[in-house]
Parts: structure tokens; C-alpha cells; sequence
């Protein structure tokens, strides 16, 4: 067991406070509904009983589908699905699908025999996985033997993994009653339009029924097939994501009106992420010029919508063979050799000991949160700032500044923390110095941000974030992030009401593209 999670344990109380405090954690839970509207609220502080039991169970330590849980929990994919049955202006099919997939390559196709074994070496190295995707490097059900083969494997060797698939949704309708078959809970479907006129302009050709189809007629089928799939999953009680890429100019208005569409069938949870649109990628849109959103635009769309239901801030746009928590990747420790190679011993006894231990640390996260937020009570503030935060997991601040391969950005304001997403940003040590042009991205990555919490920060680097206006905090390292954030507030809206300090509004900030993610 690790430092962090010794540290989280020590703060727990045993025997009947235990028991008062899981049920403190029972009323939490992340994902929920409120009020007579139907918008879930998954990451926010609806408590467990908002939700059905049987769909609780589905969210809980599925780190996509709850971003509470994307602080604690591991999910891998594996890359057996190769071919693809339509065009997207932002793919390259050289690479990894772009909406599933960036940054970078799949680095090696599987057989579903090589898959299952992955998935068994994996989740016995890293008992806290516990969701296994299929999300490429092309469609899932442009394969549907390879992907449900798969599926079959993992399902009779490690039943207790949930099972997940993301697909363009093009032939997800003649696939839904083998998706119910195989017990598949989850699933996510790339939804960038509801108007073919729109979708003309992201998708060159759709292939299907051995047709070739293009411009309008081809996203008109498109949509078509995407919302009839959407409607046919959520009828038969599987969890929809619905993930959109937004492309400013193109569909990004647009984008409020798929968020109701997706809403009024049944979606659960709707991810807007943002186009990666580099050149070197060699896709449509980076070859034209194309420009991703800015950070500030991105929440703003993603603010405006989440008045409609759920939206999923925590995405990492993985690649299709990622590998452990969300923000990571350790693919490169379970190569086709490596695994091949080892001897697995897959125990669900041991990976259920764990998990629970995991659990643990989430009750303690929420207790220390709570805590925290009632020294708010009676605080008035018009005022809502982002802070950013560099962390290995576990919901701690127990990251190095200078090691940092991304920040995760909260909104603090008297309502308490939430997450509203993250920074992807270039390594600023390098081999023992410190990159004086990596640590210029960095504070373009986190401009909008009045403060960054760090486990530690050398002397160079803190000058030169104080001077961009961003206040370096270090004096809560290894301590849980939103309870840390929730003091420090209440501590600047004290200056704010003194007079000591005044506040002012961040600008913009800069979406990082093809940063650094993978373990060091």
C-alpha cells in the first residue's frame, strides 16, 4: 500500500464512528438527481439515495462516469477494433481517432486473446481498475467480432471488470441487443451534431451497408442511426455518454441544441471536449487551420449546458490502449511481450480487499470536505475563481510543481470546490533543471487561475508565477485537495473583506495540445 493511502487511512475513525461516517459517505455519492427537472447531478453533492440502487452500483467506481471516482479508480482500453465506418474531419486515421484517442498512437494492435490477457495482467497489477473499454483505434462496431469476442473473454475470466464501449454510433442500432446480451453497462457515442448541414462540414463519408454516402446525406444518415441507437440503449437501461468534440465556428452554438437532443433520449452524462487540431496530427482541420476552443470558452459552453444535465469535466481524450487512472498512462508496462510473458494469478478476492480500501479513502476525502464547507456557513460572496492543483491522485495535493504532466482546475466560490476540469501542460523539470520555455505554457495553461496548490515549488518557478499573478500555495501538501481549496478561500475572501487585498477577474488560458501524459 502507498504513502498516499496510508495518509488517507490515518484519518479515519474505526469501529461505530466508521460506521457514521460511510453513512456521511452514503449521502454523498457522486452522482445523482435533483429537483423536477431530471438533471443528474454526478460529481456534485447529491447524496446516494438520488439515484436507483442498480445505477448507483454502475457509477460508483467508474472513473468516467463519476468524477469522484476518476481521483481513486483505474480504467484501461484495448485496441482491437482497427477499421473505421466513417470520416471526421479531426482524424487521422494514421493516429488514434482524436475524439477517443489523443494524444498519440496506438502502439500496438491486440487479437482478443492478447486483449483478455492484458486485462488480466492489468487489473492483478492494479487492483483498483475496475473498468475495461473498447474504444478503437477505429469503431468498435466497424469490428464486432474482434470487440465482442473480447468482451466475451474478459466477461468469463474477470466478471467483477465493468465492461465499456465507445462507438460513432453509425451501426450501434443493429448491435444493441448483443450489447444487452454481453451485460455492457456503459456506453459512449460521439455526437457532434443533431443538423446534417452541420455535419457535413465534420464528416467527409459515412460508410454503410457497403454504400458509400457523403456530405449532408451522409451526416442526415448519421444522426439518424446515432439518436435511434441512443434511444434503443437507454430503453433497455444501459448508461449512455454522449461525447462531442467542440470546433468554434462549426459546431460550437450548435453544441446546446445536441446537449438537449441527447438530454430529452435518455443520455446520462455528456462530455464537450475540446478539438486537438495540431497540424503535425496531418487531420483535415489542423492541415485548414482549425482552432481549438480556449479554456474559457470551452467551460463557458460546458456551464451553459450543464443547466440541461450532467457534464463530464474530467475527460483525458485517452488513447485507445490507455492504461491505469485517468491522466496517466501506463501502457508501456504491459506491452504484448511483457504480458505474454507473465503469470497471472487473477485473485477478485484480493482486487475486492483493495477496492474497499479505496472506498476508505473516499470517506475520509468527503468527511475532510465537509468539515471544511461548513466554515463557509454564513459567508457572502458574489465571488467564484478558478484554482489549479497538482496532484498524483488519490483526491491529494502530493505533486511537485516542476513534476506536473497536467493540473486539475477547481471553481471555489461560498458554494465550496468543484471540479470544472483540467490543464495539460509540458514537464517543467527536466533531468534536474528547471525549462524556462515549459514553464511559459504552464502559466499560459493556468492563466486564468488565481492560485496553484503544489506539494512543492522551487524558488524560480514561484517568482515567476507570482509575477503572472498566480499565487503559488504549498503549505497544504498531501492534504485533500477540496478541503485545502475551501480554506484557502475562506482565507482570501477574508483579505477581499478587509481591504488587504482586492479582487480581479483572470483572463483566458491556453488548451495545451499534445502535452506529455504518459508515466514517467
Amino acid at each position: 500500500m502507498d504513502a498516499s493511502v496510508q495518509h488517507e487511512q490515518a484519518t479515519i475513525p474505526d469501529g461505530e464512528q466508521l460506521s457514521s461516517v460511510m453513512q456521511t459517505i452514503a449521502e454523498h455519492k457522486g452522482c445523482g438527481t435533483s429537483g423536477g427537472s431530471g438533471k443528474a447531478s454526478c460529481g456534485s453533492g447529491a447524496g446516494e439515495n438520488d439515484l436507483p440502487p442498480d445505477i448507483w452500483e454502475k457509477v460508483k467506481n467508474h472513473p468516467c462516469y463519476s468524477e469522484e471516482a476518476h481521483h481513486h479508480y483505474a480504467r484501461m482500453h484495448v485496441a482491437v477494433a482497427p477499421a473505421c465506418n466513417i470520416q471526421c474531419n479531426y482524424c487521422n486515421r494514421k493516429y488514434d481517432c482524436a475524439n477517443e484517442s489523443r494524444p498519440g498512437v496506438v502502439s500496438e494492435k491486440l487479437t482478443p486473446e492478447q486483449a483478455a490477457k492484458k486485462v488480466l495482467a492489468v487489473a492483478s497489477t492494479i487492483p483498483q481498475m475496475t473498468v475495461l473499454g473498447i474504444a478503437g483505434p477505429g469503431d468498435p462496431l466497424a469490428n464486432p467480432e474482434k470487440t465482442f469476442k473480447t468482451f466475451e473473454l474478459i466477461a468469463r475470466t474477470a466478471p467483477d471488470i465493468k465492461l465499456c464501449l465507445s462507438t460513432n454510433g453509425l451501426a450501434l442500432p443493429d448491435h444493441v441487443d448483443t450489447i444487452a446480451g454481453f451485460n455492457v453497462d456503459h456506453v459512449t457515442i460521439t455526437i457532434n451534431m443533431v443538423d446534417p448541414e452541420i455535419g457535413a462540414k465534420i464528416y467527409p463519408w459515412v460508410f454503410w451497408k457497403h454504400k458509400r454516402y457523403t456530405g449532408v446525406e451522409a451526416a442526415k444518415l448519421l444522426t439518424d442511426r446515432q439518436l435511434q441507437g441512443l434511444e434503443m440503449l437507454t430503453e433497455r437501461g444501459i448508461l449512455c455518454k454522449v461525447n462531442s468534440v467542440m470546433i468554434p465556428g462549426v459546431n460550437d452554438k450548435h453544441l446546446v441544441e445536441v446537449n438537449k437532443a441527447v438530454k430529452s433520449r435518455g443520455a446520462f452524462l455528456h462530455n464537450i471536449m475540446p478539438l486537438i487540431s495540431s497540424p503535425e496530427h496531418g487531420t483535415v482541420f489542423g492541415l485548414t487551420g482549425q482552432r481549438g476552443p480556449t479554456a474559457q470558452e470551452l467551460k463557458a459552453l460546458q456551464d451553459e449546458c450543464e443547466g440541461e444535465m450532467n457534464m463530464m469535466r474530467h475527460c483525458r481524450q485517452c488513447r485507445a490502449d490507455a492504461v491505469g487512472l485517468l491522466g496517466e498512462d501506463r501502457s508501456a508496462e504491459f506491452t504484448t511481450d511483457k504480458i505474454m510473458a507473465m503469470e497471472v494469478n487473477y485473485d477478485i478476492d484480493s482486487r475486492k480487499a483493495y477496492q474497499e480500501a479505496v472506498e476508505s479513502e473516499r470517506v475520509a476525502k468527503v468527511v475532510a470536505r465537509q468539515e471544511e464547507l461548513a466554515s463557509l456557513a454564513g459567508q457572502s460572496s458574489d465571488i467564484k475563481l478558478l484554482v489549479a492543483v497538482a496532484t498524483k491522485g488519490s483526491g491529494l495535493i502530493n505533486e511537485h510543481f516542476g513534476h506536473a504532466k497536467e493540473f486539475q482546475v477547481y471553481e471555489l466560490s461560498t458554494a465550496g470546490a468543484k471540479f470544472v476540469g483540467h490543464r495539460r501542460v509540458d514537464l517543467y523539470c527536466q533531468g534536474g533543471y528547471g525549462d524556462e520555455d515549459s514553464l511559459e505554457t504552464v502559466i499560459r495553461a493556468i492563466n486564468d487561475c488565481h492560485a496553484v496548490f503544489v506539494a512543492k515549488i522551487g524558488g524560480c518557478p514561484k517568482s515567476d508565477l507570482q509575477a503572472a499573478g498566480i499565487e503559488p500555495v504549498d503549505q497544504f501538501a498531501h492534504e485533500f485537495i477540496e478541503k485545502s481549496a475551501i480554506a484557502w478561500f475562506k482565507n482570501y475572501l477574508d483579505k477581499v473583506n478587509s481591504g488587504e487585498i482586492q479582487h480581479v477577474v483572470r483572463g483566458d488560458a491556453e488548451i495545451r495540445q499534445g502535452a506529455l501524459i504518459s508515466a514517467a
